[in-house]
């Protein structure tokens, strides 16, 4: 009786040495750890994408936001009316801590320890100095501005008028205002105290009216999302500190991988700079 045998050819359809990436081989040209740093700032990308997002949608769709010129316009000393002068300051220092943390990975590339301890201080320091700028807004915001998760003295005129009764913040009896001025509920004695005006244009033309707070939602959303932010800063900040230790102590001297570690730190170090960006974008400029 016959039989058939049966052969197998060998698999010519794919060339193994044409640099498609196999078992055991590095996707893309990136170590395992790289690849879950991006994956991890893939996914908190998007947490930062929903918050300023929602921010942006209550922002367009409320009449009475804040406008940030007026919300931010104090710089330390007793500096005021400089609009969004101290948050500059504040972004200047955080976006050169990107630069110095790029010197860092550079000179763990040359293999040069030195270098990376030196520029990883610098960096440290940026951060330090940044938190603390932002220490000083949060504080002037809760203690001058009397501004809280709960409550809001910001906010903007919708129709034309005229004070009635004037209380405190430079606002005087007899002073008028147009749509779309912005304007601070005086604070005394440990409560808001609205004022009164008469409209002076519009269909209530002569109506007497009193001014309400602006909008809860913008000190609860400013202070949840630049805090979630500064925990972010002060996590990058921890760990600088630990592969600063590290590098100075020699540890990465022996596994000669151009420090590595220090590359998928500078990753999360940058990604925070770049939510920034955004943060500032949406508080302070829309």
């Amino acid at each position: 009786m016959a039989s058939d045998t049966l052969t197998h050819e060998p698999n010519t359809d794919h060339n193994t040495d044409n640099g498609d990436w196999q078992g055991g081989k590095e996707p893309f040209k990136a170590s395992y750890g790289k690849l879950m740093i991006w994956y991890f700032l893939l996914s908190d990308a998007f947490t930062f994408a929903g918050f300023l997002i929602a921010y942006g949608t209550l922002r367009f769709s409320v009449a009475t936001w804040p406008v940030p010129d007026f919300v931010f316009s104090t710089f330390p000393g007793g500096f005021h009316h400089k609009p969004l002068l101290f948050v500059t300051l504040m972004t200047f220092v955080l976006l050169a801590s990107s630069y110095t943390m790029v010197r860092a990975v550079q000179e763990g590339k040359q293999e040069n320890k030195n270098g990376v301890v030196k520029w990883l201080l610098l960096t440290i320091i940026g951060g330090l100095g940044f938190l603390s700028c932002q220490a000083w807004e949060w504080t002037n915001l809760l203690t001058k501005e009397n501004m809280t998760i709960f409550n809001n003295p910001f906010g903007t005129h919708t129709e034309n008028g005229v004070y009635l009764m004037g209380d405190g913040h430079d606002i005087k009896e007899g002073d008028s205002f147009t749509a779309g001025q912005t304007y601070l509920i005086p604070y005394h004695d440990g409560e808001y105290k609205p004022l009164q005006y008469k409209v002076t244009d519009g269909p209530d033309k002569d109506a007497v009216k009193e001014q309400i707070m602006g909008p809860k939602a913008f000190g609860g959303l400013f202070f949840f999302i630049t805090g979630f932010h500064g925990f972010h800063v002060s996590i990058g900040i921890f760990l600088l500190v630990l592969v600063c230790v590290n590098a100075a102590s020699g540890l990465y001297v022996k596994r000669r991988n151009g420090y590595e570690m220090i590359e998928k730190i500078g990753l999360y170090w940058h990604f925070v700079d770049l939510v920034w960006v955004f943060v500032f974008l949406f508080f302070y400029l829309l």
